[in-house]
């Protein structure tokens, strides 16, 4: 049995959470092992997500499950706010999770709570410089995902999910992987391409 703990708070960008979820969720239906994903917040209180989604917790930061995964998204409330919590700083550094996965400027976050020194890992492209400018780290550039030891980081959003999926595939297998991604239909085919990040 697998329990992933994914964090959530004000701010939270909504995909950075929700796209690795969708990965856990059909993971564990696949398998049919009893895996568990659980929301969890300094509160249990209801969360305002960055684009203004509303999200309910499952458990708070004093009452979850042993867990063997984090997942720390991103969004603006990881970045400016979170990172001078330290109750959820101090927390993600004691949780004693096997992998802790970090979305986006959920690197921030990790960075706050002494997990990054040291590492190798990615973020948002246009956050990269301010991450690598708080020291320590060793920031990866035009990596969807970076993994480091237990560690893996990714970029925005949709690199979550290809994080998410490289993640049980190592933890389940390849194939079982396999069978998550087209279980959720997930074959990115852009209308537009963009390779080139705005200046």
């Amino acid at each position: 049995m697998t329990t992933y703990g994914l964090l959530v708070f004000d701010e939270v960008e909504e995909l950075d959470f929700v796209g690795p979820w969708e990965v856990f969720r059909a993971s564990a239906l696949v398998r049919a092992a009893g895996d568990t994903a659980v929301l969890i917040a300094e509160r249990p209180d209801p969360v305002r997500c960055a684009k203004g989604l509303r999200v309910l917790p499952d458990r708070t930061l004093d009452d979850h499950p042993p867990l063997d995964v984090l997942v720390v998204p991103g969004g603006r409330g990881a970045r400016l706010v979170q990172t001078r919590n330290p109750v959820v700083t101090d927390w993600i550094a004691r949780t004693g999770a096997t992998w802790v996965v970090g979305v986006c400027t959920g690197a921030f976050l990790l960075h706050a709570a002494g997990m990054l020194e040291g590492r190798r890992v990615a973020t948002h492209w246009r956050h990269e410089q301010e991450l690598e400018d708080r020291g320590g780290v060793t920031l990866v550039r035009d990596a969807r995902y970076v993994v480091d030891g237990t560690l893996l980081t990714s970029q925005g959003v949709s690199a979550g999910i290809d994080s998410a999926l490289w993640l049980v595939g190592r933890l389940h297998g390849r194939d079982h992987s396999r069978e998550v991604r087209r279980t959720i239909q997930y074959d990115p085919a852009p209308p537009y391409t963009a390779d080139e990040p705005l200046p």
